[in-house]
This record gives C-alpha cells, sequence and structure tokens, in this order.
C-alpha cells in the first residue's frame, strides 16, 4: 500500500511529460512576517486545471487497461479532483464521469464539464456529502461497466501526486537549499501521502505538516491516535476541497510511515492567507489552497531561522466569491 521511491519515480517521468512544471516562489516578505530563515511556496494553483489533482489523476489514467480505457471512468470529486480527472481525460481520450455534491461550487462544475466530462449531482441532506457521492457512482460503475476511481484513497493516486514534492526537492536544491518544514494541506490524504513520501525517502530530517480545517482535521486526529478516525459532521468551512471527514487508508499509511503531524487551521486564518497571498505574492488561492499558508502565518509551528516550504495546492475560486473572502480577512 506505501509506494517505493522507484515507484514515485517512475509515476514522476510519465506525469512531467503531460503537466506543468509549478514555480517555487521564495519570498523575502514571508521570511520577515514569521521569523522564518527562508520561505519558499509553491503554487500547485497554476498547474492544468488549477490544482495538483491533474498529477494524481494523469497517472492513474495511465495504469488503466486499453479496455478499461474505452469503457471510461467514474469518480466523485468536490471539484478540484473532478477538474483534473476530466482534464486528464480529455488529454488522453478517455470518457469521463464525475459525481460532484449539488452545493460544490458552481465555478467547479462548470470547468469539470468544460473538459468534456459528464457532471452527475447528488443531494446529500444532513448526510456526509461524500458518503452520499461515493455512493452514487459506485451505482453508476456497476450500471456502465465503467472503471470506479477514488479521488485519493489508492496507492497510485499516492504516487502520482508525489511528483508535486520531486519537483519541489529538485527546485529546493537548484536554489541551495533544502527544507526544515513543510506545510501541505490535507483533505483526504492524497497529496500529503505522495510529499511526504517524496520528502520522507530524499530529505528523511524534514519535519512534515498535515495541515486542515477546524472540524475537518481526520488525518491530525488520527495521527495522534495512531489508526484512521473519523470526524463528527458538524459546522462547514470555506474550504470546500478539504471537507474529507477521514483520510483514506492508503494516504494515512503513507503519511504515517513518513512522520507526519497535524495542524488546524481557522476559517478566519485561511481568507488572511489568501489576502497575504494576493497582495505579497499577486496569487489567487481558493480556500483550501491557502490553508497551509495559513498555517504558516498562524504561528502554531517554530520556523524562527528554519527553511520553510509552503505548497500552496488550488486557486479554482469564483472571482466573486474570491473578493468577499479577502474583504471579509
Amino acid at each position: 500500500m506505501i509506494p517505493s521511491l522507484d515507484h514515485l519515480q517512475r509515476a514522476y517521468a510519465v506525469t512531467r511529460e503531460a503537466t506543468q512544471v509549478t514555480p517555487l516562489l521564495e519570498s523575502a516578505a514571508l521570511a520577515k512576517l514569521t521569523g522564518a530563515a527562508r520561505v519558499f511556496v509553491k503554487p500547485e494553483s497554476l498547474q492544468w486545471a488549477g490544482s495538483f489533482k491533474a498529477r494524481g489523476a494523469y497517472w492513474r489514467l495511465k495504469q488503466l487497461s486499453p479496455e478499461a480505457a474505452a469503457r471510461g471512468v467514474v469518480a466523485y470529486s468536490s471539484g478540484n479532483f473532478a477538474q483534473g480527472l476530466a482534464a486528464a481525460g480529455e488529454a488522453l481520450g478517455i470518457p469521463v464521469t464525475i459525481v460532484m455534491p449539488v452545493d460544490a461550487p458552481a465555478a467547479k462544475r462548470e470547468a469539470t464539464a468544460g473538459y468534456g466530462a459528464r457532471v452527475v449531482l447528488t443531494e446529500h441532506g444532513d448526510r456526509a456529502r461524500e458518503e452520499v457521492a461515493s455512493e452514487k457512482a459506485r451505482a453508476i460503475a456497476a450500471d456502465e461497466g465503467l472503471t470506479l476511481l477514488h479521488p485519493f484513497d489508492d496507492p497510485e493516486i499516492v504516487a502520482g501526486q508525489a511528483a508535486a514534492g520531486l519537483e519541489a526537492l529538485e527546485q529546493l536544491a537548484a536554489k541551495g537549499a533544502a527544507a526544515d518544514i513543510v506545510f501541505c494541506s490535507v483533505g483526504g490524504g492524497g497529496l500529503i501521502g505522495g510529499v511526504a513520501l517524496a520528502f520522507h525517502y530524499l530529505s528523511p530530517a524534514t519535519r512534515i505538516l498535515a495541515v486542515e480545517p477546524e472540524g475537518f482535521d481526520g488525518m491530525g486526529r488520527s495521527l495522534a491516535h495512531g489508526s484512521i478516525e473519523a470526524t463528527a459532521i458538524g459546522p462547514s468551512t470555506i474550504c470546500d476541497g478539504l471537507m474529507a471527514r477521514r483520510p483514506g487508508d492508503a494516504p494515512f499509511e503513507a503519511v504515517r510511515a513518513a512522520g507526519v503531524d497535524g495542524i488546524a487551521v481557522s476559517d478566519a486564518q485561511v481568507r488572511k492567507a489568501m489576502r497575504i497571498a494576493f497582495e505579497r505574492l499577486k496569487l489567487v488561492l481558493e480556500p483550501s489552497g491557502a490553508a497551509s499558508l495559513a498555517a504558516l502565518l498562524s504561528g502554531q509551528a517554530d520556523v524562527a531561522g528554519k527553511t520553510v516550504l509552503v505548497i500552496a495546492t488550488g486557486g479554482n475560486i469564483a472571482l466573486a466569491d474570491f473578493l468577499k473572502h479577502v474583504a471579509d480577512a
């Protein structure tokens, strides 16, 4: 269940042919604000389809047999995996069906359809929205003979998402730097699983922090207790891409093996981070994409004199929503 370094590197060799090299930005302003020696931000918001998700989605689709690829795939997602998978499917000529909660951001629904995917919406009422959407996706897979893909609980997704970490390691080395601490946001854990393994294998002294919204800190709680623990259904969060109630089995095993720690941030801290990213870095980040920066700025981790890497995971947000969040910061 835990991909090896060779596995990660094979996935990276394939995905780098179809994904963009997102920049590694150094910010003296963020270093001054936080007391860190150096702060680097990797804006995966500039990746194809607006987030890191295209990396894992492309690699996962490349693992399909020709017969399965011809029939197509189905998955559920609140937005970023939906767009990443739809874009990868369009590039590879593989039909994609996405099941999305009806309250997923309209901009993400429209972008997913824009990549040629069929979008099916679900009403979830008082139930956890990922449970309802996943049930619908399983039903469609059974009825139509499609391959069911999980947005994060899949070792191949973990291996594909590791490309963001491997790319960052190459970029840090080119700048003569090594990260002491990495801040990476967590929904179900596909990205943090891959990134944590990349650093675990190649930079084992680096501390990895899994960043989640308050009330949706299933990964942090699971790491603290040594086994997977789901959060209760409660208040919502502006970080719509980080609303998984529990981490996936595959990402959790990867993250636990890499010795990751958890940290939670409030919506207010995320709004502040969105504003600072815009003003200081000229980056437009969605709330989920700014959570890792929020954790750095929150002061919960001691970064004094350290070299820090922040992975800003996505920028898929409507202009009106972005302006509202920034105005409220």
